[in-house]
């Protein structure tokens, strides 16, 4: 399966998410940051999950911008998962988290969601991640790409 990983990460953490990712699947892996990605290539691709830092309720600035430049015919008949970075306070849910709307973002645009969108803690604004995050995220990782098979 050819599978890439699109991130944007302010303090690291989104990054090792994105990594630890990329690192437990099989097949042809790509892991770009969104500053790397084109949105043109990713009809190229089987599956493409997309994860960004949740600010204020939104996926980070760069990731919206990433966003907003797909056009439907790049994501159609492209299986997408959506995650992000989140504080684990109950506070912050109050104004929704990044990765769902990454989810729909990529929905909008044509993309087959291949799972429910997904959420890894950081201890504080610039981290570190909470104990197990990575592993999670690799387990994660896996089963949505058991699902696009």
């Amino acid at each position: 399966m050819n599978t890439l990983v699109i991130y944007d990460s302010l303090h690291g953490n989104t990054k090792k998410i994105a990594q630890a990712m990329g690192d437990a699947l099989a097949g042809e892996i790509s892991v770009l940051h969104v500053s790397e990605a084109n949105p043109a290539e990713l009809k190229s691709h089987d599956l493409v999950f997309v994860g960004a830092p949740t600010h204020g309720g939104r996926p980070s600035p760069p990731m919206k911008e990433f966003l907003d430049k797909i056009q439907a015919s790049e994501l159609d008949g492209v299986q997408v998962a959506a995650f992000d970075t989140r504080l684990p306070k109950r506070w912050v849910g109050i104004f929704g988290f990044a990765a769902g709307r990454i989810a729909k973002s990529l929905e909008r645009q044509g993309g087959t969601l291949m799972g429910s969108p997904e959420g890894f803690f950081v201890e504080g604004t610039e981290g570190p991640l909470r104990d197990g995050e990575l592993e999670r995220a690799a387990a994660w990782a896996r089963e949505i790409a058991e699902l696009a098979k």
